[in-house]
């Protein structure tokens, strides 16, 4: 018996900004920045948006193209590295508002950006051992980046939700492997506001160490090569990394271009290689081959191997706004308004 995505759904937050608009408060050439990182524009989440309303409205998204319960979901579990509380889980909040509780187990998740594939695994190996009939993985993110730091370029807000289960299974999940050593590349202490990073790093050995690690051992345990597949998604810190990684492991751009999301979006941290695969599923067709990897710094990365079944023609795809008409769907915005709404700008009481 193998586990699968039953079905999905994303959320991206309408408000943009653009590099070259960072770049002009600081002195700096945000133009070049953007072109070097491979990164068009961000996306800000709203004064009224936070991790619990993208969870939400990406968990309603999923629930939505499918007709399933609410209650027959038996957990949820969110990953962020930016939950509103820290001590009240978003998960809860989540089940009560797509309908699901009681559930049997709810918990947040924290594994910097791969705290939403940790979800996945989870939600596989319940659902799997028939615990539970359904299980809810949520990534999601309105990540941080300190004024003037290169993150504030890429750090950015967005999220997706995966039902997973053995019945009426979209996409079967084939296979999945974790790399995970001990590689403080990117941190932030409790109450520090914005996080801390090795610069360069970051990169290697931190991001490709793993990256390449785990996506070795999934062509190993799938037996198969970058040839096999129709689509490939890594984790996209920017839109420079998952690129170089890709052509090191030998796929081609057409297999990448379509999860890579970050380009127009930014770096939505837990999010980010779920709101690429729900891109590669928004056109998938029966027998499409997906290989994913993603990465969270600490340091570790899950991957998966994924066939898309029959029963993806039978999901309401329609239902909701595919990822490409999110990204397409966006207001800029100056960085006084940005400012404004993520809380580097304080307003004082009369």
């Amino acid at each position: 018996m193998k586990a699968g995505i039953v079905s999905y759904g994303a959320y991206i937050p309408r408000y943009r900004i653009a590099p070259k608009t960072i770049g002009a408060v600081w002195g700096n050439d945000g133009e070049a920045m953007g072109r070097n990182l491979n990164i068009r524009a961000k996306s800000v989440p709203g004064p009224d948006e936070d991790v619990i309303t993208i969870s939400v409205e990406a968990a309603r998204a999923c629930m939505a193209k499918v007709s399933i319960e609410p209650t027959d979901i038996g957990a949820i579990y969110v990953g962020s590295e930016s939950h509103p509380y820290a001590v009240k889980p978003t998960a809860t909040i989540v089940a009560e508002a797509i309908g699901a509780t009681p559930v049997l187990t709810a918990a947040d998740f924290e594994f910097a950006c791969k705290a939403g594939t940790a979800a996945i695994q989870t939600t596989m190996g319940l659902t799997i051992s028939k615990m539970m009939k359904y299980g809810m993985a949520v990534g999601a993110d309105t990540s941080q980046g300190a004024p003037g730091d290169a993150l504030e370029y890429s750090a950015s807000a967005g999220g997706a939700a995966l039902l997973v289960g053995t019945d009426h299974v979209a996409a079967e999940i084939n296979h999945t492997v974790s790399y995970t050593t001990d590689t403080p590349d990117f941190w932030r202490r409790e109450g520090q506001r914005y996080p801390s990073h090795g610069g360069r790093f970051t990169g290697e050995p931190a991001y490709f160490k793993h990256v390449v690690s785990c996506a070795q051992l999934l062509f190993k345990r799938a037996g198969s090569q970058p040839q096999d597949y129709d689509y490939a998604v890594f984790h996209q810190p920017n839109g420079k990394f998952p690129v170089r990684a890709a052509k090191q492991l030998g796929f081609k751009d057409a297999q990448v271009d379509t999860g890579l999301c970050v380009r127009d979006i930014g770096n939505t941290y837990s999010g980010a290689i779920m709101v690429g695969l729900s891109a590669i599923l928004d056109e998938a067709e029966p027998g499409d081959r997906i290989f994913a990897v993603g990465y969270g710094s600490g340091a570790g990365s899950d991957g998966f191997d994924i066939t898309v079944t029959d029963a993806i023609s039978k999901l309401r795809r329609d239902a909701t706004p595919t990822v490409k008409r999110m990204i397409e769907t966006h207001e800029f915005i100056d960085y006084a308004t940005y400012a404004k709404f993520r809380g580097k700008i304080l307003l004082r009481e009369a």
